[in-house]
Order: structure tokens, then C-alpha cells, then sequence
């Protein structure tokens, strides 16, 4: 992402026109290339240390599960902002995978039933947490509907790629 920034500054920001363009059918291809781009050096920055440290929790549970929920989660942030955003507005960043890592994360320990999922969603949300706020229409020029659509996701992944286990009696 940051090679893709720094080439997209040095074409003077044409790399841009490649994120989602709501309610424009040409807009759905940004589903797979906005999470990639980004509104510049800033923004960016914003969402590298999230993207990270979740991206590192996600991936401890495979690579097939973290390749699953990249993929439901890209593509319901995607899906959301183009259907929820108002017409022709562009929409690039990978917040909507932050949210969505943050809620998958904060979830699975209840497909799984697995003790040490519940610990870690526990120690996510107390870092991360607030970040919660940003599927409200809070921030002019934050897409909350992405943000929304990734946290959708989230959940929407934990819930295909953990089954829950059985509780047996004891």
C-alpha cells in the first residue's frame, strides 16, 4: 500500500479513480482495488498500525481463514459504501478491513467456543474498541458505510469460518 501511494503522489493522484464509485456499475471493481489505495500519505498512515496488528491476530488462525475473511470483508465494506454512500462519491481505504479484522476478532471466541478467542476479543476491544464509533455518520469525509459494511463482514466471517463446537455435558 505504501509503494501504491507513493506511485499514485507521484502520478498526481490518478491511481484514485481505481475505488469504489457508488451507485456506478464501473464502480463495483473497486470492491478489490480500494482497500489498496488510499486519500493520501495521511490517511494511509491512519490505517497501517490497525491494519497490522489485527491483520497479525486474524492471520494466527491460518492463512486460509485470514484469506476467507479478507475477502467477505472486503467485499461487504465494498458493497456498502457503493450502495449506501450518496451517488458518485469515491470511496478508497482499507479502514473497512480494519473493522472488519476489529468485529471478526471480537466474535469468533462465540462460533468457537474457544476460551483463549474470547481473552484475545476481550484485550482487542479494550484497545480498539472505540474505533467502534466509526460506522456512525460522525466524520464528514469518512465513509461509515464502508466502516459499516466491513464490521457486518467481520461477523459475517466469523460465523462461516468457526463452527461452533458442541457443548457436552459433563
Amino acid at each position: 500500500m505504501w509503494v501504491l501511494e507513493a506511485i499514485d503522489t507521484i502520478t498526481f493522484n490518478m491511481l484514485d479513480r481505481f475505488g469504489i464509485l457508488s451507485w456506478h456499475p464501473d464502480g463495483l471493481w473497486g470492491l478489490f482495488t480500494a482497500p489498496w489505495l488510499h486519500f493520501g500519505w495521511q490517511h494511509l498512515a491512519n490505517n497501517s498500525v490497525p491494519l497490522l496488528v489485527l491483520g497479525f491476530f486474524v492471520a494466527l488462525s491460518g492463512v486460509r481463514r485470514w484469506v476467507i475473511t479478507t475477502l467477505v470483508v472486503a467485499v461487504t465494506s465494498g458493497l456498502a459504501a457503493w450502495l449506501l454512500s450518496p451517488p458518485n462519491t469515491m470511496t478508497l481505504g482499507a479502514s473497512g478491513i480494519v473493522f472488519g479484522w476489529l468485529t471478526y476478532l471480537l466474535s469468533r471466541g462465540w462460533w468457537s467456543r474457544d476460551w483463549k478467542q474470547v481473552l484475545l476479543g476481550v484485550v482487542v476491544f479494550v484497545v480498539y474498541g472505540s474505533v467502534l464509533w466509526g460506522v456512525l455518520p460522525t466524520t464528514p469525509g469518512v465513509s461509515w458505510q464502508g466502516h459499516l459494511g466491513g464490521a457486518v463482514g467481520g461477523l459475517l466471517a466469523a460465523r462461516l469460518v468457526h463452527r461452533a463446537r458442541p457443548v457436552t455435558a459433563r
